[in-house]
């Protein structure tokens, strides 16, 4: 799986790891999610 945010690739990986990088979280999530 690869993860792009407004065109710029932010991860890549098997989608257990995407789902839980940081860069993924922030972007779709927003940064007060991971807090």
């Amino acid at each position: 799986v690869v993860v792009l945010n407004f065109g710029a690739k932010i991860a890549d990986g098997l989608p257990a790891e995407v789902r839980t990088h940081p860069a993924v979280m922030d972007a779709y999530l927003g940064s007060h999610a991971a807090h």
